[in-house]
C-alpha cells in the first residue's frame, strides 16, 4: 500500500495549490518558493503521467484529472488534522456506556466519579440495557457485557467474574431464629425462584431443590432491583456479593453461607478491535481495569 502513495511533501503542495488557486500562495501558507512549489506539482504529474494543472500567465487552473483528486486530498489532510486534534487534545467529548443496569447501579454509578475527575473534558453517558449493542449502528463507544467472552471482532478484558451467593436481610433471617442449614433458606420467602442461580446453589450446598417449585414467580429483571426487595425484608435474593459490598458491610445485608457459585459467565469490557487506540476509550480501559486490581488486591 505504501509504495503505491505519491510523496507526502508532493500532495501536500498540491492540496494548497489546489485551494488557493495559485502557486503563489501555497507558497506563501507552506513557507516555499514558487519554484519549489512548481517542482513539487511537477513530481506528482511525473508520478501520475499526467498534468494536473493548466499553466497560464498569473493564474493555474486545475484539469479534469486535478479536480478528480483535489476533493479526496483535500478531505484526506482534513481527517489527519482532525485525528492529530484529537490526539494531542486526549480524552474529549462523550464517552457512551452501554451496561446492564445491575453493573451500572451498583458498581459503575459508584466510582465514576473517580475517572471523570481525571478527564473533566469527557462527558460519560450510560445506556442500561440486558442487550447488545451493535457498534457498527450505534453511537456506543464501548460496553461492558455478561458472557462468556467471546465476541468476533471485539477486544474484550475480563473484570468480574459472575459468582453468586443467596443474601437477605438481618430482620428477615431473624423471624426464623436465623439459619444453620441451606435448606432453612426454604422457609423464607425467595426472590426469583425460577432464576437457575437458585438450583445450582442449593444442589452445590447439597441442598434439594424441590423447595423451588410451586412458589410464586416473581421476576423482577436484575440484581439492583432484587438487592432492593431483599434489603425491605421481602424475601432471600441470588446476588453477586462484589456488587453488594456496601450493603454488606454495614449490615443492610448478610450473607448467610460462604459457598459461591458461578455459571462460568463473567462480565467484560467490550469495544471494537479498530477503536482500541482511541483517547477516550484507552483513558477509561485503564480506569476500570486498575479498579479492578484494586478491588482484587482488597
Amino acid at each position: 500500500m505504501a509504495a503505491q502513495l505519491p510523496p507526502l511533501q508532493a500532495t501536500r503542495v498540491f492540496e494548497a495549490a489546489a485551494r488557493h488557486g495559485s502557486f503563489t500562495k501555497a507558497a506563501e501558507e507552506l513557507g516555499m518558493t514558487q519554484a519549489a512549489v512548481s517542482y513539487q506539482i511537477k513530481v506528482l504529474e511525473d508520478r501520475i503521467g499526467t498534468p494536473l494543472f493548466l499553466r497560464r500567465p498569473r493564474q493555474v487552473t486545475l484539469t479534469e484529472a486535478g479536480q478528480r483528486l483535489a476533493p479526496a486530498i483535500t478531505e484526506a489532510f482534513e481527517l489527519i488534522g482532525a485525528a492529530w486534534a484529537s490526539a494531542r487534545s486526549g480524552a474529549q467529548g462523550m464517552l457512551s456506556i452501554s451496561t446492564v443496569q445491575t453493573f451500572a447501579s451498583n458498581w459503575l454509578a459508584q466510582r465514576i466519579g473517580s475517572f471523570q475527575m481525571a478527564h473533566p473534558g469527557l462527558a460519560v453517558r450510560f445506556d442500561t440495557s440486558p442487550r447488545f449493542v451493535d457498534f457498527a449502528r450505534e453511537e456506543v463507544d464501548l460496553a461492558i457485557r455478561a458472557g462468556n467472552g467471546d465476541w468476533p471482532g471485539l477486544a474484550t478484558h475480563l473484570l468480574l467474574r459472575t459468582e453468586f451467593t443467596p443474601m437477605l436481610s438481618p430482620k428477615l433471617a431473624a423471624s426464623i431464629g436465623g439459619l444453620k442449614e441451606p435448606t432453612d433458606l426454604l422457609r423464607l420467602p425467595i426472590i426469583d425462584p425460577d432464576d437457575p442461580w437458585w438450583t445450582q446453589w442449593l444442589t452445590e450446598a447439597g441442598a434439594s431443590a424441590e423447595g423451588l417449585k410451586g412458589r410464586v414467580r416473581s421476576r423482577m429483571g436484575s440484581q439492583a432491583v432484587e438487592g432492593g426487595a431483599a434489603i425491605a425484608g421481602q424475601g432471600v435474593a441470588m446476588l453477586t456479593p462484589a456488587f453488594f459490598a456496601s450493603e454488606l458491610a454495614d449490615g443492610r445485608l448478610v450473607q448467610p453461607f460462604e459457598l459461591l457459585c458461578s455459571d462460568g459467565h463473567a462480565y467484560w469490557l467490550v469495544y471494537p478491535e479498530a477503536r482500541r487506540n482511541a483517547p477516550k476509550i484507552s483513558a477509561f480501559r485503564s480506569w476500570i481495569l486498575a479498579e479492578f486490581a484494586a478491588s482484587a488486591e482488597e
